[in-house]
């Protein structure tokens, strides 16, 4: 997958502007390359997990239906920019990529795609970085 720069730097403030919570949201792109960003609400509101709010949910079920590439993204504010066990409960899109910003030490964005429990890292690349 590959990524602007803005849209990465974009991805760690919206961390950090939730921070101590978990933030989220979703992009979208063509051909592995992320074409936007959008915030999303955590109604959650809590360090230790997200939701996305139902109107983001449909919006990038909308962009699935038009043949965009979709991910979602959340943030851990505190651990590594790995899957926990809730989160690859929660992957219920087996063809979406999830999108991890850890802000344990240095900000740091990595890439799943998690499917009936299987869990693989795909390669992020940032333009400009």
């Amino acid at each position: 997958m590959r990524i602007s720069r803005d849209d990465w730097d974009e991805l760690v403030a919206h961390a950090r502007d939730d921070a101590p919570n978990e933030c989220c949201g979703y992009l979208w792109g063509k051909e592995g390359v992320v074409e936007g960003v959008k915030r999303a609400e955590n109604p959650r509101r809590s360090p230790y997990g997200y939701e996305l709010d139902h109107r983001s949910l449909f919006a990038a079920n909308e962009l699935d239906d038009e043949g965009f590439e979709v991910g979602i993204y959340h943030s851990h504010p505190r651990s590594p920019a790995e899957p926990s066990q809730t989160d690859i409960n929660l992957a219920t899109y087996p063809h979406w990529r999830y999108l991890i910003v850890s802000l344990e030490n240095e900000p740091v964005v990595r890439v799943w795609r998690i499917a009936d429990g299987r869990v693989e890292e795909e390669e992020l690349d940032v333009d400009g970085g």
